[in-house]
């Protein structure tokens, strides 16, 4: 039998690093990729398309989207909707990067046993903590993971865990090289924050990114600096009730700080606290301006980017629960409202999802 491997990623650009986790993988290579607003709470810096094209040109078998509701979350809701779409596409293995030796096949086996239990202890963890705090003190409770501040991936990987229990899905970490927070742009694995970094500053990329994404790395970009203008008017004008995970205290302090930030940075450093973090609070300025209320169903379909020769297989044994083209009939239309937003970030980016077809590569 074909091993089917499993990636989830946002690809924000495709650089070294990536390449180098997309060679670890065996068989056929599945990636759950963000779509044009990724996790962080920002948008991606090239679209969904470019960055699907970026994969499959490096080993990518099939890329497929990551709804707007499942991308644009914290670790646990990403990971469990990243999950549910792969596993549906018959994974046997996910593939991720991560700063630690934590056997993630122990702590997925651990929580399948004491899931009930851990979920009560967070429950009666003191309010005024974050939620990440939380999730901290429920690993070191019920496992021996440690933390040092300083592991992203580590944290994203122990959602993986809880979200891969009771499946049938073997955990395959792969050790994570280069400074990932580094802004160098010589670096032989130069960081996604660098080449991003460099890219909207008008600096020259040359180094970091594989050659066979050369002349992608031209396609049109842009980020928040062109949507706070769109943001602040919507904070201003809106009621924010309604807008998922919103409470009181944030609607109030949001709207305080929208008075006084020239920035979408500052008004994130204005917003958060140590119980609202910067994660969070950039996520939920992200719901406002996309309009996300608290009220959203995920598509039952998953949405098809590209694939090659070898992905095709998986295609067709996965017909019933897969989308290639988007027509009159809409897939989602919080994802698809979402990149008619992301548009106005560029007047050259082109329409994202009616009449598009996958990007097929041999």
């Amino acid at each position: 039998m074909t091993k089917i491997t499993g990636i989830i990623a946002e690809f924000n650009p495709f650089h070294n690093g990536h390449q180098y986790l997309l060679e670890q993988a065996s068989g056929i290579k599945i990636v759950a990729m963000s779509g044009n607003w990724v996790q962080r709470g920002e948008p991606a810096i090239f679209d969904k398309w470019t960055r699907a094209e970026m994969a499959l040109r490096c080993g990518a078998d099939l890329v497929v989207e990551l709804p707007t509701t499942v991308s644009v979350q914290a670790a646990d809701f990403f990971a469990a909707g990243s999950v549910k779409i792969l596993a549906n596409l018959g994974i046997d293995t996910l593939l991720f990067g991560s700063e630690s030796d934590t056997d993630y096949n122990l702590i997925s086996k651990i929580y399948a046993e004491k899931s009930v239990e851990m979920q009560k202890f967070l429950a009666n963890l003191p309010q005024q903590l974050s939620y990440p705090e939380k999730t901290q003190m429920m690993w070191e409770k019920f496992s021996n993971v440690k933390f040092d501040g300083n592991t992203p991936n580590h944290v994203l990987a122990l959602a993986y865990a809880k979200a891969c229990a009771r499946r049938q899905i073997v955990l395959q970490p792969v050790r994570r090289l280069g400074e990932f927070h580094s802004l160098s742009l010589s670096a032989p694995f130069v960081s996604a924050t660098a080449i991003r970094k460099g890219l909207l500053t008008g600096f020259s990329v040359n180094n970091g990114f594989p050659s066979a994404l050369t002349g992608l790395y031209e396609h049109p970009k842009t980020s928040w600096s062109a949507y706070f203008p769109l943001l602040k008017y919507k904070i201003i004008s809106s009621v924010l009730t309604e807008i998922h995970q919103m409470n009181q205290e944030l609607e109030i302090r949001i709207k305080l700080a929208a008075r006084e930030a020239q920035s979408f940075e500052e008004l994130v450093e204005l917003t958060s606290t140590k119980r609202y973090t910067k994660a969070r609070v950039r996520r939920l300025l992200t719901y406002i301006l996309l309009n996300i209320s608290r009220d959203f169903a995920e598509p039952e379909r998953i949405h098809v980017l590209g694939f090659t020769k070898q992905g095709q297989k998986i295609l067709a044994q996965a017909k019933d629960k897969v989308l290639t083209k988007i027509g009159q009939r809409p897939w989602d239309t919080v994802t698809q409202k979402s990149d008619e937003i992301y548009r106005l970030g560029n007047s050259e980016l082109q329409e994202q999802n009616y009449g598009r077809k996958p990007i097929i590569l041999p």
